[in-house]
């Protein structure tokens, strides 16, 4: 249908009319969401999985589910200088590992906020107008369990093994604890790693609480006196904290590849279980 020229004029006046308060908002939301859109994802989860599991093989398998992620955050690492082009290959190994801890400490970040595993923060500020970021994980806010400190992720997957179980559980050692035991080569000097006190339980019971540790997304072991200068206790690291130190990093890898996350690199004395991260559990 042709408009009449007064409706014509009018039409055309109204469309140069500016778009003020609440309509211009709605447009940049709308265009700010398309732009979303249009964004590639990285999976966090699954990269920071990669970040713990490559760096132990003793080849160039990839990490099943993490390689388009992992690209996107290599290729990122490429074009601010620090990862060479030759290691953008979907492979979260050490060199990417310690690209990526030089992108935190370039953030100002220090300690635990550089080592070398994808925070979210860190994350989303590498991804700023290149991808957006999905399956948000973190460890939260540091708490106390009885006079050690550890983080609420860890102590919700502690709650649930417990539940499991059906009996509470007393920790040897919590996390965030640089030096505080020689013997434990570092594993407690980050987030995610607690050791728990097995006094009073027979054989059984200790493979038992093993197994729901594992269950919920703890990479566990039954430690014995004959193994290092420790007694006898359960070693436990909760796969995909943001806040492992390197060590713990390292036994986790390990635990993925079958072994007993002990220097040896040993084959896995532990229950078998289809290994879940918390989040995985939950799902």
């Amino acid at each position: 249908m042709k408009l009449s020229s007064y409706a014509a004029a009018l039409t055309a006046a109204t469309l140069l009319v500016p778009l003020t308060g609440a309509a211009e908002a709605a447009a940049q939301t709308t265009h700010g969401k398309a732009l979303s859109k249009a964004l590639p994802s990285v999976n966090m989860e699954a990269v920071v999985k990669a970040a713990q599991i490559d760096p132990r093989r003793p080849d160039n398998k990839l990490t099943p589910g993490a390689k388009a992620s992992v690209l996107l955050v290599e290729r990122a690492l490429r074009d601010r200088h620090l990862l060479d082009k030759k290691w953008v290959d979907g492979y979260f190994g050490t060199t990417t590992v310690t690209a990526f801890a030089k992108y935190q400490k370039s953030l100002g970040y220090k300690g635990l906020q550089a080592n070398g595993l994808p925070g979210k923060t860190s994350l989303v500020k590498l991804g700023a107008g290149r991808f957006t970021v999905t399956h948000v994980i973190g460890p939260g806010a540091r708490v106390h369990v009885g006079k050690f400190v550890i983080n609420t992720r860890t102590r919700t997957m502690l709650n649930e093994a417990q539940r499991l179980l059906g009996r509470k559980l007393v920790l040897d050692q919590g996390s965030y604890n640089p030096g505080g035991d020689p013997t434990s080569a570092g594993t407690h000097d980050g987030g995610g790693v607690i050791d728990v006190n097995v006094k009073g339980m027979s054989s059984a019971t200790r493979i038992t609480v093993t197994r729901a540790l594992r269950r919920v997304g703890f990479a566990a072991w039954v430690r014995n006196p004959n193994q290092g200068n420790w007694p006898w206790h359960i070693h436990a690291a909760a796969i995909n904290d943001t806040d492992l130190s390197s060590q713990a990093q390292h036994q986790i890898g390990d635990y993925y590849l079958g072994q007993n996350g002990l220097a040896n690199r040993g084959p896995d004395d532990g229950p078998k279980v289809t290994i879940h991260t918390w989040e995985e559990y939950k799902r």
